[in-house]
Order: C-alpha cells, then sequence, then structure tokens
C-alpha cells in the first residue's frame, strides 16, 4: 500500500535504515513536502512520492546540525570568514542553520543599523539558513529592545576584552543591568564567562610555551565568572546561557543552580572534548582559543557533563582568522589570534572522540536539537513532522585523514589538520534540497 500522507501531496521521499528521531534510532521513510517532514513512515512503505532519496545502509539520516555560536565576519573582515564561505562549510560538515555572533564584523551587531548592514549583505550568500545574535555593550543597554524587536535571537556578552576594539565588554555594574534587561524582554544573554580579576592576575601569556598560555587563563576564571552569572539569573530570573565552558570545575555549581531552578544553560565546543593540553606542541598556536584547551582529565570531565545533561549542546565557537594573524609572532601565543576555526569537521571531531555510551541520538540532541531549542527554532534541530527537512547523511564508519587546504573555510589553517576522524558528511539537504553550492538558498532566520 502507498503511505499514507493526508495532508498534502509528498514531492520527496527519504528512505533509511537508520533515521536519528528524537526519541531514538529507527528505520523510516521521512516523507517531505514543500520543504517540511509531513510523515515518518515505515522503511519499508512505497513511496507515494516524484522523488526518492535511498541513503545507503552505511549511512544515517541526522536532522541538519544547528550550531548557534558561529563568527562569520563580515562585513568588514570578509577577508577572516564571509558568509559564502562560512555557510559552504557548514553545510559540507552537516549544519544547515548557524546563529552569526555579533562581532568580528564590522560594524558590531550592536544597533538596528548594523544587523540590517549585516541581512543586506548576508542576504544572497548564504547556502544554510543563518540567524542573528545582538551584543550587549556599555553603550547600548537601554536600548536592547529594538533589536529585539528587531529579530536578534539575544544578546552576546564579554567580561573581559573581546580582542576587537568595536566591541566592548561589560564590567560588573553594566553585567547587572545587562541581566535585569534581558529579563524584562524575555530574552537570553549569553555570555563569555571569564573573570577579568583572575585573568589580570595570572602570568602574562607570552612566548611559545603551551603550558605557559593555558597558566594565563586558570579554570578559576571561569568558576568565579560562572559563579556570578548564577547569582545575576537567580536574582532576575533571567535566562543566562554560557558559552565555551572549558573549565569542567564549574559544572557542580551549574548542576545546583539548575536544580533550584535556575534558568542557566551551557556549551561546549568541539574542540574542548576531542583536544587536550598534553598534545598541544609548543609554538602551534592553531590551537590558541579563549577559554583554552585544558587537560584530558578536565576533558573526561566535560563528556560526563554533557552525559549527566549539565551541559546541553556543543557548538563550533567557529572563530576564524587570518593565517597571518593566526601565526602572529611566530608561535608566540600572546601575540596569535585566539579562536578555532572547526565548522566544517565539528561533527566527525565529536563522534571520533566520544566515548563508548554515546550514539547517534546523543549526537543529534546535542549539535542539532539543543542548540536549536535554545534559541527558539522549533522547526530546526529534529526530524519530526512539521519540522524543515533539513537533514544530514552521515556515514559514522567513514574514516578521512583532514587537510586544512582542502576545508571551505577561508583560511587554510586548522588545529585539527592531519588528524584521522571517523564520521563522513555525504550529503546536506535544506528543506528537501541537497546543497550543492551552485546557488545559495538559505534564509535569514528572524526571532
Amino acid at each position: 500500500m502507498p503511505m499514507n500522507t493526508p495532508k498534502q501531496q509528498a514531492d520527496k521521499v527519504f528512505r533509511a535504515r537508520r533515521v536519528i528521531t528524537p526519541t531514538g534510532e529507527i528505520a523510516a521513510s521521512v516523507v517531505v513536502a514543500a520543504g517540511r517532514i509531513i510523515d515518518i513512515a515505515p522503511y519499508d512503505a512505497v513511496p507515494d512520492a516524484g522523488d526518492v532519496v535511498e541513503v545507503p545502509d552505511d549511512a544515517a539520516l541526522l536532522p541538519g546540525l544547528v550550531d548557534s555560536h558561529v563568527h562569520v565576519n563580515e562585513p568588514g573582515r570578509t577577508e577572516w570568514e564571509g558568509f559564502a564561505t562560512a555557510t559552504r562549510a557548514a553545510a559540507a560538515g552537516g549544519v544547515t542553520t548557524l546563529i552569526d555572533m555579533p562581532l568580528n564584523s564590522i560594524p558590531a551587531t550592536v544597533d538596528v543599523a548594523a544587523l540590517r548592514a549585516k541581512r543586506d549583505v548576508a542576504a544572497a550568500q548564504c547556502s544554510i539558513d543563518v540567524g542573528f545574535w545582538g551584543g550587549a555593550v556599555g553603550s547600548n543597554l537601554a536600548d536592547m529592545g529594538e533589536l529585539v524587536r528587531a529579530g536578534v535571537f539575544g544578546f552576546k556578552a564579554f567580561l573581559l576584552p573581546s580582542g576587537v576594539d568595536e566591541f566592548c565588554h561589560l564590567d560588573s555594574a553594566q553585567l547587572e543591568d545587562a541581566v535585569r534587561a534581558v529579563a524584562e524582554l524575555d530574552a537570553l544573554l549569553i555570555v563569555h564567562a571569564e573573570d577579568p580579576h583572575v585573568i589580570e592576575a595570572a602570568p602574562e601569556p607570552n612566548g611559545p610555551g603551551y603550558a605557559d598560555f593555558l597558566a594565563s587563563r586558570p579554570a578559576e576564571a571561569e568558576i568565579r565568572a560562572i559563579a556570578n552569572l548564577i547569582e545575576l539569573a537567580e536574582r532576575y530570573a533571567a535566562r543566562v546561557h554560557v558559552l565555551h565552558l572549558s573549565a569542567a570545575s564549574a559544572l557542580p555549581m551549574l548542576a545546583a543552580a539548575r536544580a533550584r531552578g535556575v534558568r542557566i544553560t551551557a556549551e561546549s565546543c568541539p574542540h574542548y572534548l576531542t583536544l587536550c593540553a598534553e598534545e598541544i606542541p609548543d609554538g602551534a598556536t592553531e590551537f590558541k582559543c579563549c577559554p583554552p584547551i585544558r587537560d584530558r582529565a578536565n576533558q573526561r570531565e566535560l563528556w560526563n557533563g554533557l552525559r549527566d545533561k549539565i551541559i546541553d549542546c556543543i557548538v563550533s565557537d567557529h572563530s576564524p582568522s587570518t593565517v597571518a594573524l593566526k601565526r602572529a609572532g611566530d608561535g608566540d601565543f600572546g601575540k596569535a589570534w585566539g579562536g578555532i576555526a572547526g565548522l566544517q569537521v565539528g561533527l566527525p571531531a565529536v563522534w571520533t572522540a566520544a566515548p563508548d555510551w554515546v550514539d547517534l541520538t546523543d549526537m543529534a540532541r546535542w549539535m542539532a536539537t539543543a542548540p536549536a531549542d535554545l534559541v527558539g527554532l522549533e522547526t530546526k534541530g529534529r526530524i519530526a513532522i512539521g519540522a524543515d527537512a533539513d537533514l544530514c547523511v552521515f556515514a559514522p564508519d567513514e574514516e578521512f585523514v583532514v587537510d586544512a587546504a582542502r576545508l571551505r573555510h577561508r583560511n587554510p589553517i586548522s588545529a585539527y589538520h592531519g588528524r584521522t576522524l571517523r564520521g563522513v558528511v555525504r550529503s546536506t539537504w535544506l528543506r528537501g534540497e541537497q546543497i550543492t553550492g551552485d546557488r545559495p538558498r538559505g534564509r535569514l532566520l528572524q526571532k
């Protein structure tokens, strides 16, 4: 019998023996009409559709990933990364939706005019769907409501210098004002959580020694900043999100806060879950990021934080730059730009490093559903009836060696260069259409 699709006529069916749904892995036929999933039928149902995509038995059908932490940098620093290159790289890595950070573009996305400028330049370039964060800086705290009404997904804040002059950090009084403002707006504040006083008291990160750089960004900086965020979120009943959690020692306080109802969430990133300090050579500034990549024992505890649902999601913090900036100082960690460019390889990197208890349902939850839920995109990041048909065909057992020169990032430098990773993205689909790079079909999203 043909599969039953009573709501509207199907135009495409994806048949796979491994379909990763929010409730687990099943064999199924995912039925699509006008870019939306209208049915999830048995695998052996007879497709009643014009186009049938047969997923090979050695691959799984995952929801398209949602990456809520990407620095695209256009306009102003397009030579670091632009919307064309970033979204092509994202698609090659199985990502179908990204949310762009309000820095390091010029102007920074701290007012409606800057948001409009960013949307204008992105409009015809995106291979995937793109939304935007706003910035919370001292000068715009009274005007955050305008950005909310213009459609940003929330506000990014730094507690210490951001690395670029046009995006100012918040002092303690301004941070409290920002938390109060997002509570009143029912918005989300996402925070680079390192305490400036701890960093100022730490040794300067000069020279090629990775151990010296690591000492310059101690875990205590994250712990103290997160403790302050918890206190403010609790006081104002505000939604606060901890960006790029690196220090696993902060997990107990996050767990305790959430147990008593504090509205605080947290993310970590592929580089913290796959790379470790013991393996980073001196002078290898492609590994520099802030907060830093810590030791293997810390990494194990981050994985436990995911298992225990204290860390909600895994996102890239794709923070690219030119090769010259990344190599500035000829291996001096104090002078090189800090940031990992990993948008295209996040899924295989995490899958390669994952402990034995992790399955593809976990991966889809951490890298697709949870980031979509964080920003309120109910039709993204899940294979479910009513969701956008954003899909990724992923071969979990296939291996490849990362070659930075062949990645679709704008600049050929990668902390993963030369690594053998397990898991290959075979194809990526946006609203039921395969992303091939020939014609940008991504949409600009609003909250």
